[in-house]
């Protein structure tokens, strides 16, 4: 097939020409986290670009995937070292830049692909900003959301998540030189207000990770393989498809 349309590969007259065709931007959304002792802490942003790369190529040439926003919205991480955590208005104001930015190119339409939980309460509020700011149509997504009767079927672990046997299959399937396979671990739990304030409670709420996880990982990473992450993910991939077609 022709060559996909990835800005950061492209030259400007490459990038006029696509703009024939062009009808949506995706920007892969991810973050700098720990995910425990089996992950890198690049983990969301290279599954965002990953999958945004796959999920562009299945849409050419009516999308262009643009640079990959490599942070995001973390403080729940932030006891563990290395996260680097963004406040959520500097990533709407990111967003708002590239899109006013595109937008000058003829794009009207934007697909966020977000690859990090964290990041989506902050995503609601950009596209209600950012809609009638910029008069664009947006449209955000998590990266595998839409397959999770794949997950409810395939994942053992009640608990799931964040460095666990769902993510960690993802990974070895896109992206199997960010896992450490040597070191994989389920989660090391601790009693705490954190299982008062997860979903399905009467109440939310903030929570350190390390107030319920002591290794920074939920679920049990020894549980996943390579071929539970192609089903998520080709299943995710076939439904993000044809939702994007169906919208653009």
């Amino acid at each position: 097939m022709p060559n996909p349309y990835f800005l950061t590969q492209m030259t400007w007259p490459e990038v006029k020409e696509a703009l024939q065709t062009v009808k949506i931007a995706i920007i892969p959304l991810g973050a700098h986290e720990q995910h425990g002792p089996h992950m890198v802490e690049s983990c969301d942003a290279v599954l965002a670009e990953e999958m945004g790369k796959r999920l562009t190529e299945k849409l050419h040439p009516e999308a262009v995937l643009t640079p990959t926003i490599n942070m995001g919205v973390s403080p729940h991480h932030i006891h563990f070292p290395g996260t680097i955590s963004l406040e959520p208005t500097t990533v709407i104001a990111i967003l708002r830049d590239m899109m006013k930015s595109l937008k000058q190119h003829g794009i009207q339409q934007f697909l966020i692909l977000n690859s990090h939980g964290g990041n989506q309460a902050t995503l609601g509020v950009a596209v209600d900003m950012l809609t009638t700011e910029l008069d664009v149509r947006i449209y955000y997504a998590k990266t595998t959301a839409s397959a999770k009767d794949v997950m409810d079927r395939r994942i053992e672990s009640k608990l799931y998540g964040h460095s666990c046997d769902r993510e960690v299959s993802e990974a070895l399937y896109l992206a199997p030189h960010i896992v450490r396979k040597d070191k994989l671990e389920a989660a090391d739990y601790q009693e705490g207000r954190w299982k008062k304030l997860r979903p399905g409670n009467p109440l939310q709420g903030f929570y350190y990770y390390d107030e319920m996880t002591r290794n920074g990982c939920i679920g049990d990473a020894t549980k996943a393989s390579e071929d539970i992450g192609k089903e998520i993910v080709e299943t995710a991939l076939e439904r993000l498809t044809k939702a994007v077609k169906e919208v653009i």
